[in-house]
């Protein structure tokens, strides 16, 4: 079988099915192969926050926050149920930064950027008169509230793939680009399937967003030469009971002058990270070491009052991020800018070197405005101002909710919850007629049911156990270990 498409997008993380979205949207034909689940690596191992970069302005990277706080606002737009405000405390330490120096720099986050700007500014509080103040130490007497936003990382990926998909283009996951070779006329690639099924795709250009393995693609599969050089980071994150009630989340100033936010998480849980350490091993499966899970928790533990230990950690994860190698000293000094190297060598090669989750989209735009008019499409940009992710096209989700809750008065608060800020508008057809729990088909435990399996299956290139609890959800801080055997049993079973 020999597929014939314009473009080839190698890469199932968020970069990858951005440009995708970005490239089908303007008539392009795109297939994209990704070797794993989307979002399985990089872009599910994120801090999950839509955010400028406050740290980042200590390096000057003015065109880099102001980048990404328009974004902000775009993608705040695009998926208003996965994407939400959030107001962030900053308790002060005069030792670490003085006062003004806060406040130029959160003059500065509430101004740079372009646009409409829907988010409130920064303000001082006193923790004696404020909610936030509450868990602190007693020697934390003010600080500061500023603005940025959550999303669920791993279904931005999804609600890009999927509505990349509706416009057109073919989305293979568990699928591996085998080889790539230039020839005259095109790209010809070999892509294999899980079940060692193979086949040809010819492209009139290709797109290596391989992420961390972006470099190794280059060498290994392409077999192009080059001089690019990624610099490997490792950043990990705790999970933790919840150790505060109200909503707000954390920033902390560490002694080595990075910053660690504490973030609720999944209503019961506070979400710790992350670390920035240099990374030589297989990005596949980075795990958090000793070393890093003990930094967490010391630097929790330097402004709550309830101090934590190993112990209290119910979950962790990492994650490998590409960055642009510079000749910075520390991993959290490197910049988090990208860089789009676009190959005219003879059919176009547009290698994808780092970025970070709010400047997709930017990111994206920009890779397709230089490839397009290469393949004779000269249609101008859209996703800035397009219709909203799959399910989001209500924006008073607080009202989605209440609808969905009024007309099944049977679903819990939270189970209610929990599938609006995940399926937005399409909770709706993932419920159907169904007029109980029971309706819903087998249970597998916490509030998975059948008909949210099935229709993560039908829609959202579910294969593996891994792929519903740990990506599509997080519901694997919840369910019983006999429900997890009981969900890949019947994953294997409609295989």
């Amino acid at each position: 079988m020999v597929e014939q498409v314009d473009v080839l997008v190698v890469g199932g993380g968020v970069n990858g099915v951005g440009i995708a979205r970005d490239a089908v949207g303007r008539g392009l034909s795109v297939w994209l192969c990704e070797r794993d689940d989307l979002a399985a690596h990089t872009s599910s191992a994120s801090t999950k926050l839509i955010h400028g970069g406050l740290r980042y302005l200590e390096q000057f990277e003015f065109a880099l926050v102001g980048k990404a706080l328009a974004e902000r606002e775009v993608l705040l737009r695009a998926a208003p149920h996965i994407i939400w405000p959030l107001r962030f405390v900053l308790p002060h330490q005069p030792h670490l930064r003085p006062a003004w120096m806060i406040r130029i720099g959160l003059f500065l986050y509430d101004h740079l950027g372009r646009g409409r700007r829907t988010l409130p500014g920064s303000r001082r509080v006193r923790f004696g008169k404020h909610v936030t103040g509450e868990p602190l130490r007693d020697e934390f007497t003010q600080g500061f509230v500023y603005s940025d936003a959550w999303v669920q990382d791993a279904r931005l990926v999804v609600l890009n793939a999927m509505d990349a998909a509706r416009r057109g283009a073919t989305i293979e996951t568990h699928t591996r680009c085998v080889s790539a070779t230039r020839e005259s006329d095109g790209w010809v690639a070999e892509l294999e399937s899980r079940d060692g099924r193979r086949y040809t795709v010819r492209a009139k250009a290709l797109v290596n967003a391989a992420g961390p393995w972006a470099a190794s693609f280059l060498d290994n599969v392409a077999h192009i030469k080059h001089e690019h050089s990624l610099r490997l980071i490792k950043g990990s994150h705790i999970v933790v009971p919840k150790l505060y009630d109200h909503r707000y989340a954390y920033i902390f100033q560490q002694p080595d002058r990075r910053i660690v936010f504490a973030i609720p998480y999944e209503r019961d849980f506070t979400l710790i990270g992350t670390t920035d350490i240099e990374y030589k091993d297989d990005p596949s499966h980075p795990v958090i070491s000793d070393e890093e899970t003990h930094y967490l928790c010391d630097a929790a533990n330097r402004y709550f009052k309830k101090q934590l230990t190993i112990a209290d950690v119910v979950w962790s994860y990492s994650g490998v991020r590409p960055l642009l190698q510079d000749e910075a000293g520390s991993a959290s000094e490197v910049t988090r800018d990208y860089q789009l190297d676009l190959d005219t060598n003879g059919p176009p090669l547009l290698n994808v070197f780092g970025g970070k989750l709010t400047t997709f989209r930017k990111l994206s735009e920009e890779a397709v405005d230089r490839l397009a008019p290469l393949l004779g499409n000269n249609k101008p940009a859209w996703t800035a101002d397009a219709k909203p992710l799959p399910g989001g096209g209500e924006r008073d989700i607080d009202g989605l909710l209440e609808d969905i809750r009024s007309s099944r008065p049977w679903l819990s608060e939270a189970f209610a919850w929990r599938l609006v800020h995940s399926y937005g508008t399409r909770a709706r057809d993932l419920l159907g007629e169904a007029g109980s729990l029971a309706a819903l088909g087998e249970h597998f435990g916490a509030d998975l049911y059948q008909a949210e399996v099935d229709y993560l299956v039908r829609h959202e290139w579910v294969t593996e156990v891994e792929d519903i609890l740990w990506r599509r959800s997080k519901l694997g801080l919840r369910i019983e270990k006999e429900g997890v055997a009981r969900l890949a049993a019947y994953l294997e079973k409609r295989a």
